[in-house]
């Protein structure tokens, strides 16, 4: 009896925070600048998120080293469900292989919320570039090797990653210019600063549709909705060279489960609203809800690909 009354004194006031929150605004981590497609689909989602929960949820944008700072910062926070982190593939499933250690444990200090979208990449060129086909850019990087740079989000990004992919399976000699995100990459590539990119169909789209890039392939088995004209690399005869980006929610690991539920609630409610999903469409992004059990899975099977990626490239990133 004496035993129960202590669990009762400990556990009540858990369930009434975990009932009454959030009582105050909530922080979202984006490890990446303001501007990228990581931005993009996160505000849509903290905005949603700030309906279902009645307060503000507040986008912090902190970048580096492929969104892993972002990551490291959010769930080294204190455990009380109002510190968030949307994350992309990279300091999941990347990271882990590519950087020499890593700040975290991905298993003992990560809470896995729910995938949140799902999002196709595009390889695009600067107008400078004599090309406009994708069998061209390959052709025109035989011929110049070393001559043609790609810029992308950061050393061990999935867009860094799919550009040694291509490099590996169209053997070419093409350099890698990493960026602190893909604003700033995206910004050097309409300039002319670097020649080539391959990064998510919503934060090039608008430069492709104003012709100041040429967009090559999408990096996917299909086609994207928002650039149907374009090839994928699969009909190009380039199967293994897929790379469809992705972006989650996390939090730290000791958050109260009663508040991990809450949370998966109030982002599974935002992403299944037309609201948001509607938001995501006009970006080329589509909502991909779900458990934090499928969320694992997914992330696992991601992991496994990436993994073989990595080492097949021989990438290492020293940190």
């Amino acid at each position: 009896m004496a035993l129960l009354k202590v669990l009762a004194v400990t556990l009540l006031p858990l369930v009434a925070s975990a009932q009454s929150f959030p009582t105050k605004p909530v922080r979202m981590i984006i490890g990446f600048p303001a501007g990228g497609p990581a931005d993009i689909f996160g505000r849509a989602l903290a905005q949603g998120m700030s309906t279902d929960f009645g307060q503000p949820v507040v986008v912090e944008n902190i970048s580096g080293v492929g969104g892993v700072l972002g990551v490291e910062r959010g769930v080294k926070s204190a455990p009380d469900g109002y510190t968030l982190v949307f994350n992309s593939a990279s300091p999941l499933v990347i990271a882990p292989y590519s950087l020499a250690r890593l700040p975290y444990d991905i298993k003992k200090d990560i809470a896995l919320i729910t995938l949140v979208v799902r999002v196709p990449e595009v390889l695009a060129v600067h107008p400078s570039l004599p090309v406009n086909k994708f069998e061209e850019l390959v052709a025109y990087a035989k011929a110049n090797p070393g001559k043609v740079n790609f810029g992308s989000a950061g050393a061990g990004s999935i867009t860094h990653l799919a550009g040694e992919l291509l490099k590996a399976e169209a053997k070419i000699d093409i350099v890698h210019v990493p960026y602190k995100g893909a604003a700033p990459a995206v910004t050097d590539l309409v300039g002319g600063q670097v020649q080539m990119g391959i990064f998510d169909v919503p934060v090039l789209l608008q430069h492709i549709r104003s012709g100041k890039l040429k967009a090559l392939a999408i990096t996917s088995a299909k086609r994207a909705e928002a650039l149907s004209d374009v090839p994928t690399t699969v009909e190009k005869n380039f199967p293994n060279v897929t790379s469809d980006n992705w972006y989650g929610l996390v939090m730290p690991a000791a958050t109260p489960p009663q508040i991990q539920q809450r949370v998966h609630a109030a982002a599974t409610t935002a992403l299944k609203s037309a609201a948001v999903t509607e938001q995501f469409a006009k970006v080329g992004g589509v909502a991909a809800p779900g458990t934090p059990q499928e969320y694992a899975k997914f992330v696992a099977a991601e992991q496994a690909k990436w993994g073989r990626i990595v080492t097949a490239i021989g990438f290492k990133e020293q940190n």
